[in-house]
């Protein structure tokens, strides 16, 4: 699976897939530039419980297994939820799925799209149990032998969201890989996952990056090499950056293009950045590729080289961004520090009311 940008793209993508299984059936999608967002959800037939809603940092089109995503979702608004729980309720009945079910939705607009529904475990069940406190595999697995959600003390419906927040984060075991494309995409890569959680959006996703080896330095050199069709979305990066105190580099297209939009950054090659990058000159790199996968381009083989020397790697201006949001934040406000379960019995006091 892959996001492609142009008709050469396309063609190329096409060429290759013939290739490798000639005679198969290719599927062709428009994509959708959306929000997307997650549930997992527990249904008896009758009743469908929803724990929470999960919402991505990135936008569709990277994997969601590879994804940051937060709960509760922090951009949805009323209708948008109501849409998505309707939509939910409808789905798991008409499948009548009795036990766990996923579904992932893309919002753009207003308008909520159903991009896949998954009648089984998904790997978010273990972030909404420890986030919810609601034990969703024992619940699945009463009411697949035969038990009612209310028999078991549940309720259908968006359970009440938590006074607290929760941010997934991937973990990556690449190192060692040396021809495996490093940037997020539509396929998943990741091999485990960071679960951050603090009162503050802000303070959840800044331990996840740390939990997840991503953590950015209060001050240092970036390095920046971002595709064309990124330019526009890089100059508000890089104004955040510079506000920040940070000391930019650039690779000649990107520094070029930053250059006429009249922000001043060190220029240099990819492959001087390359050489750089062995000497530990930067602190962390913001690299989109153009078209990955292919272990002798220079973008592919400076992605690698980040990795390969563990200096921390963002392939999607949606993640560093918000990473910088929660560092500045953190930085003013500092964090939480509590137990799970002392988080979990914050959320007990909110739906004490609630339960059946």
């Amino acid at each position: 699976m892959e996001k492609v940008n142009t008709l050469q793209e396309i063609i190329d993508y096409v060429s290759n897939a013939t290739q490798v299984s000639p005679g198969r059936p290719i599927l062709i999608d428009k994509y959708i530039d959306g929000r997307e967002v997650e549930v997992d959800a527990v249904s008896d037939g009758e009743c469908v419980l929803i724990p929470g809603i999960m919402e991505h940092i990135e936008r569709a089109g990277v994997h969601s297994g590879d994804s940051f995503s937060i709960y509760p979702a922090r951009n949805l608004s009323e209708r948008e939820i109501n849409t998505i729980i309707e939509y939910t309720e409808k789905i798991s009945k008409a499948l009548n799925v009795k036990g766990l079910i996923n579904i992932q939705f893309a919002v753009k607009e207003g308008t909520v799209y159903v991009l896949e529904v998954n009648p089984r475990a998904s790997r978010t069940v273990p972030i909404m149990s420890k986030a919810t406190g609601i034990p969703m595999v024992k619940l699945a697995v009463e009411v697949a032998l035969g038990k009612k959600l209310k028999e078991l003390g549940y309720k259908g419906g968006l359970w009440p969201q938590t006074p607290y927040t929760v941010v997934k984060a991937p973990v990556f075991s690449m190192e060692k890989l040396t021809d495996v494309e490093v940037s997020l995409s539509p396929e998943m890569k990741s091999t485990g996952e960071i679960m951050g959680i603090d009162l503050t959006y802000e303070g959840a996703l800044y331990k996840a990056l740390e939990g997840a080896g991503l953590k950015i330095p209060k001050k240092g050199k970036i390095l920046l090499s971002i595709a064309e069709r990124d330019f526009q979305e890089a100059v508000s990066l890089v104004e955040k950056l510079q506000g920040l105190g940070y000391e930019i580099y650039a690779t000649y297209r990107t520094g070029k293009y930053l250059s006429l939009m009249g922000i001043h950054v060190n220029i240099m090659s990819l492959d001087n950045a390359i050489k750089l990058l062995k000497d530990g000159y930067f602190d962390a790199v913001v690299n989109t590729p153009t078209k990955g996968k292919k272990p002798d381009n220079t973008g592919f083989k400076l992605r690698r080289t980040a990795v390969e020397y563990r200096i921390p790697l963002f392939t999607s201006i949606d993640t560093i961004k918000a990473a910088l949001n929660a560092v500045s934040k953190v930085n003013v406000n500092g964090l939480s520090i509590l137990s799970v379960n002392e988080y979990q019995e914050m959320q007990k006091d909110n739906v004490k009311n609630l339960v059946l």
